[in-house]
C-alpha cells in the first residue's frame, strides 16, 4: 500500500545510482587512515587474556590424586606454539619467553577470522 511519503527506489543496473564525490563504487572511495588515537575510547575496556600451554584429559579421581610436584602431561611438545585467547576467543599463537626471571608470551602469529 503506497502513500505520499513513499519514494521510488533507484534502479541498480548502472543508470540512476550516483555516488557522491564521483566515485563509481565504494572500492574507489578514499580510505581514511586509522591510528591508535582513534581507538582511545576503548583503551580502558577490560579483557581476559589467556595463554594456553596445552590441554590434558583425565578422570576427576586422577585429578584429585595429584599433589605438589606432580607432572601433568599436556598435548603439546616443547617448543610448539601456544594459543593466546582474548575473552575465550583464539586471537594469536606465540612462544613462551623469559623476561627478567618471569615468564611472558610473545605473539608470533595473529589469527584472523572465526576460529
Amino acid at each position: 500500500m503506497a502513500n505520499d511519503t513513499d519514494l521510488p527506489l533507484p534502479r541498480l543496473d548502472g543508470g540512476e545510482v550516483d555516488f557522491e564525490g564521483g566515485f563509481s563504487s565504494t572500492r574507489d572511495a578514499p580510505v581514511s587512515v586509522k591510528s591508535a588515537a582513534d581507538l582511545e575510547q576503548i583503551f580502558d575496556v577490560p579483557v581476559i587474556v589467556s595463554a594456553v600451554l596445552g590441554n590434558s584429559k583425565m578422570p576427576i579421581g586422577d585429578l584429585l590424586k595429584l599433589g605438589p610436584g606432580a607432572v601433568l602431561e599436556l598435548d603439546r611438545k616443547v617448543g610448539e606454539a601456544i594459543d593466546i585467547f582474548v575473552n575465550n576467543r583464539l586471537v594469536a599463537r606465540g612462544e613462551v619467553v623469559l623476561v627478567e626471571e618471569r615468564l611472558g608470551v610473545t605473539m608470533t602469529e595473529i589469527i584472523k577470522g572465526d576460529h
